[in-house]
């Protein structure tokens, strides 16, 4: 019985990974227009769940252990959930940049086909000019634009957005 038990909570922990993280995906496809994709994620992650909770509800196992199991694996699936949408999916996203000197950074910028847009700012003091320069680009390209902004100015000021859609270009 201890050996049926333990593989019936195993069981529920990695299917329950398998649904909440298709759960999330699906989530991240809805809020990103891609209603097709979502529907189909959303068929998988609903025959997952209905199987398992099936599975759960009809033993006679110890029910807190069955609990803990599908409380644990809802918990590592919103994680797992995340890294896939991190990862495998692109999203647009938008950058604000705040930098003392612009030049470089924009040089830098347009050199690795960044499309941007800049404009002269006053910082919080009311007197300092700055430069805010807008970036439009998507998830996968944040980490080289951090990389070559911050090797210019190590003290600029980022902000990254997530973007539904974006229309045109330079």
């Amino acid at each position: 019985m201890f050996d049926n038990v333990v593989f019936l909570c195993l069981i529920v922990f990695v299917a329950r990974i398998m649904d909440t993280s298709l759960d999330t995906v699906k989530t991240v496809l809805i809020v990103r227009n891609k209603s097709l994709y979502a529907m189909i994620v959303a068929f998988f992650e609903v025959l997952v769940w209905f199987l398992i909770v099936r599975e759960a509800l009809a033993t006679e196992a110890n029910p807190l252990l069955i609990a803990l199991s599908y409380a644990s694996g809802y918990a590592c699936g919103v994680l797992v959930g995340m890294y896939i949408t991190d990862t495998f999916i692109e999203s647009n996203v938008s950058v604000n940049i705040v930098v003392k000197q612009s030049r470089k950074v924009v040089k830098a910028l347009i050199d690795k086909n960044f499309a941007i847009s800049v404009s002269k700012i006053k910082g919080k003091d009311l007197i300092s000019n700055k430069y805010m320069i807008f970036v439009a680009t998507t998830n996968r390209r944040v980490n080289e634009l951090k990389e070559i902004v911050t090797s210019i100015d190590d003290h600029a000021f980022i902000v990254v957005s997530d973007n539904k859609y974006r229309i045109g270009g330079y």
